[in-house]
């Protein structure tokens, strides 16, 4: 109990010290992540590596993809690539069905992209989107949002489900096909249903991704225009194909593993763009790295607000806290399925991380699985689910959309962390509907 009230007493200064006293985000995250880290029973002469290890893990995995992205996002809007995709998807769907629209390239997007790339790589055409039509921005970006988090959470090949098929020693193939069934209800109903519910909010995103007027003769094609705004998931959907059409080993097998990493796909990406919406367009290379520069500038403190939730998800690692939640209810007397979720759910709203909450839970779970009834696939996907539910100030994701929406984290709780959860609730109903007929 005094670990939940530790956890509990930390949360609510982090949000308190960034709403009300208005600290810096990065220094609030800092600071109680110290505090906490020394009440939970960290060593005062270890705290400094638990930072340095949250920020280095974090950012580690991220900086590379979020400064790229920002860059050729910066580029897509500022060349008029943008402006050409909006028009062409308002005059394919409409406005009535743009949400829809985004929604399933979304979806489409999300299954082989990891999260943080689909998202820095789909904002800038929300924003667009938003700015060119004057739609309000949480209204139109969410359902696309809640399709990136949905695929993340549940299916393969992103890395905590994939991983989770191979603890549980589910099947890839009937995991994924489960989980492309629990998706669309979850997106549907979390995505352009619930936006409904949102119009309201007032939402002002970066100025770095809004992007000028440029006149029609001078826009890119609409080929030109989408192929190198999407090239991210072309290669990457390309380079996740490869192996299962063919035999690679030896120098081909490791090309192959060095192309297929996000950050390359991503720096290819840029390179290409340089040329196609750069120089292609009379702008000099000092004018293109130019525009890299601000998108640069525009990102450091999404940065900074992301390495201190790391800080606070690392504290809570080192801690042992995970594992102390998880094994104080892992003898609750309930459905496995259910179980599987509420135990990925728990850690998921301690430490963050979707991934730490689905692997930490399987970790459990696993050991227990043969004395236990229940699918191994529909566990995958009902873990899955968990570690996704209540999203809030220690999950990066949380801040990634705050920052670059602007908004308020009242606006964000109200938005992002029940979007998330409607996601994971409605994968749980879903799975327990399936495991009736399965």
């Amino acid at each position: 109990m005094t670990t939940f009230l530790i956890i509990l007493a930390c949360i609510i200064t982090i949000v308190l010290l960034i709403s009300w006293a208005k600290f810096n985000p990065f220094l609030a995250f800092l600071i109680v992540s110290l505090i906490t880290g020394w009440f939970l029973g960290i060593p005062l002469t270890k705290l400094s590596a638990s930072v340095q290890k949250g920020i280095g893990d974090t950012l580690g995995s991220l900086v590379v993809i979020i400064g790229l992205g920002a860059m050729l996002g910066k580029l897509v809007a500022e060349s008029g690539a943008a402006q050409k995709i909006t028009r062409v998807l308002m005059r394919t769907f409409g406005e009535k069905h743009l949400q829809w629209a985004l929604m399933a390239t979304g979806f489409v997007v999300g299954i082989p992209l990891y999260y943080n790339v689909g998202f820095v790589l789909m904002v800038p055409l929300i924003f667009s989107v938003v700015y060119q039509y004057k739609l309000p921005a949480v209204y139109i970006g969410l359902p696309m949002l809640a399709a990136l988090s949905v695929t993340h959470g549940f299916l393969p090949p992103h890395p905590s489900p994939t991983t989770l098929v191979l603890q549980l020693k589910a099947d890839m193939g009937l995991t994924l096909l489960y989980g492309l069934l629990l998706a669309i209800p979850a997106i549907i109903v979390a995505g352009p249903l619930f936006s409904k519910t949102l119009k309201h909010i007032r939402s002002t995103p970066l100025q770095a991704f809004q992007p000028k007027t440029v006149p029609d003769n001078q826009l890119p094609s609409a080929a030109n225009s989408f192929l190198t705004a999407l090239l991210p998931v072309i290669l990457l959907t390309i380079t996740t194909i490869i192996p299962f059409v063919t035999t690679l080993s030896g120098v081909s097998l490791e090309l192959h593993q060095f192309i297929s990493d996000a950050n390359i796909v991503m720096l290819i990406s840029l390179l290409i763009a340089t040329f196609t919406l750069g120089i292609f367009t009379g702008r000099s290379i000092k004018a293109v790295m130019d525009i890299y520069g601000e998108a640069i500038k525009d990102i450091a403190l999404i940065l900074l607000i992301v390495a201190g939730a790391g800080i606070l998800k690392q504290v809570f690692i080192d801690s042992g806290v995970s594992e102390t939640i998880a094994e104080s209810i892992k003898g609750w007397q309930i459905h496995p399925l259910v179980l599987g979720w509420v135990i990925a759910g728990v850690i998921r709203v301690c430490v963050g991380s979707a991934t730490v909450a689905g692997l930490t839970a399987a970790g459990i779970i696993g050991p227990v699985m043969p004395m236990m009834q229940v699918n191994p696939n529909l566990m995958v996907l009902s873990i899955g689910a968990g570690s996704l539910l209540l999203s809030h100030v220690n999950d990066s994701g949380f801040w990634m959309y705050k920052e670059y929406f602007n908004l308020s984290i009242r606006d964000t709780i109200k938005s992002w962390t029940v979007m998330e959860t409607i996601v994971s609730v409605m994968g749980l109903i879903g799975v327990l509907i399936m495991d009736i007929f399965i």
